[in-house]
């Protein structure tokens, strides 16, 4: 199996990854009343009522819609697998044997959310780095590079599609990017399927996958054909953040950029 070397917050490494961070993101910080449902206006018609029964408790999308509504902050511990895109087909059976293996890295650390547009990304192993945000800037800090790249929040989350859930009024508004569906269950988990519309949307599909009503499993397959699997541990909705917890000053010494 081969192995992902690690990569500084270069800006292509910045546009491979923005669809992970602000997909899980903007997940976590959707605003509350995304997910209100509105007064009936009449009777219903039969794409409306295939809707509603999608959404109803037991199901993947009941899951989501219920985790939207009761959840206002969280921390979680994680693994995040990157597995780079598979090998073109071999030609023959000796050049299958030789042929590199897909890339994989993996990495562990803490997300941590407060709605309606805070959240932390702290990678603690095998590399230290942290994401920031904090309600108008995206920090991103290299320890090991002594660098900080600045960038406006919204100009981040506006490039994917993923930008709709934390802006959307509600979950039609998701769907506008989104087609959005209950897949069959596996693994002990409730998956909701999410496909986009858009033709330059930078995902390919996105899988949330949910344990007793609580988040537990985020898949992510980019453009670039390259796979996040994120697995949440011990989600604490209940816990209290201080004061400032999601403010950044850039570190005495660091490099601060902001790219254009």
């Amino acid at each position: 199996m081969g192995t992902m070397h690690r990569h500084p917050f270069t800006l292509p490494g910045l546009a491979r990854a923005m669809a992970t961070w602000a997909t899980l993101a903007a997940l976590a910080t959707l605003p509350v009343a995304a997910v209100a449902t509105p007064a009936a206006s009449g009777p219903a018609t039969p794409a409306a009522a295939a809707a509603a029964t999608a959404t109803t408790p037991g199901t993947a999308l009941g899951d989501l819609q219920a985790f939207l509504r009761q959840t206002q902050q969280g921390r979680s511990a994680f693994t995040q697998t990157v597995t780079g895109p598979r090998p073109a087909p071999a030609p023959d059976a000796l050049a299958a044997a030789n042929a590199p293996a897909a890339r994989v890295q993996i990495s562990h650390g803490v997300f941590e959310f407060q709605r309606p547009n805070r959240f932390r990304f702290h990678y603690q192993r095998p590399f230290e780095q942290l994401i920031v945000a904090d309600g108008q800037t995206l920090w991103l800090y290299d320890p090991d590079l002594a660098q900080v790249t600045a960038r406006a929040q919204r100009e981040v989350l506006g490039q994917t599609p993923a930008a709709l859930l934390a802006s959307g009024a509600d979950l039609r508004t998701l769907q506008q990017a989104f087609s959005l569906s209950n897949a069959p269950d596996a693994d002990g988990l409730r998956w909701v399927q999410a496909l986009p519309k858009g033709a330059d949307a930078p995902l390919q599909a996105v899988r949330i996958g949910f344990r007793g009503g609580q988040l537990a499993v985020l898949e992510i397959l980019d453009r670039f054909g390259q796979r996040s699997h994120i697995a949440f541990e011990r989600l604490d909705t209940r816990s209290a953040f201080r004061p400032g917890h999601f403010s950044f000053s850039v570190p005495p010494g660091a490099a601060l950029i902001r790219p254009e």
